[in-house]
């Protein structure tokens, strides 16, 4: 059996949580429901009930082609791949592949709820995977798929290193204030709260990595 497969049946079996649930209520399910959400969270468009498994059906097929690029990026990084890594990148693609089967459940449950506010689910949730990315940003070697890819850091492994360093620590913070933010605010306020502070967690690492190559990549 090939070292991968047991990865790849996990994420399988991950991935097809959501189609479970969507199939479990699916004959419960009234003709219509909602398929998509305003940013107050309020559902503003409706289709068949059938489309029910449209989300999970999407969000899984993004989730394999996730999982077998960072499963496999040694084989076609150009960057030298440190050996380390590859343990690394499989962890995160298993938990890439969980938050994306979380978050079709969260879409699927909101297809049965019209009232429930969906913002404030999927906001938090968002800003846990950004606190979750922060803590392996520093871990993260430098190659061309995943992480800060910058002319600066791509070009400077010290650039790399200490601009990921910074981020992992902004992400990790601001992943814990988004989750708890999204979560108390109203939907509108929420979703401001959020993209201005994914904005600023951007801005940050990218200036500090301007800033060092200025410097000729010196701290």
């Amino acid at each position: 059996m090939n070292k991968s497969t047991p990865n790849l049946l996990l994420a399988l079996v991950i991935l097809a949580v959501p189609f479970a649930y969507a199939a479990y209520i699916y004959p419960t399910l009234p003709q219509t429901i909602p398929t998509h959400f305003n940013m107050k969270g309020e559902a503003d468009g409706f289709g068949e009930r059938s489309t029910i498994f449209l989300g999970p059906g999407i969000l899984s097929g993004v989730g394999l082609f996730t999982f077998f690029l960072l499963s496999n990026i040694k084989n076609f990084d150009p960057k030298k791949f440190k050996a380390e890594d590859e343990g690394m990148f499989k962890k995160l693609a298993l938990i890439l592949v969980s938050f994306l089967s979380l978050l079709g459940l969260i879409i699927t449950f909101a297809s049965t709820a019209p009232k429930l506010n969906i913002t404030n689910l999927l906001l938090p949730l968002l800003g846990i995977s950004f606190a979750i990315m922060g803590w392996y940003m520093p871990k993260i070697h430098q190659n061309y798929f995943a992480g800060i890819k910058l002319p600066w850091t791509l070009e400077n492994v010290d650039n790399w290193n200490a601009t990921h360093k910074l981020a992992g620590k902004v992400w990790i913070f601001g992943g814990i204030i988004q989750a708890i933010g999204t979560l108390i605010l109203p939907s509108v306020a929420a979703f401001v709260v959020f993209m201005v502070s994914t904005l600023i967690m951007v801005i940050i690492p990218t200036v500090f990595s301007y800033r060092m190559f200025k410097r000729g990549n010196q701290l």
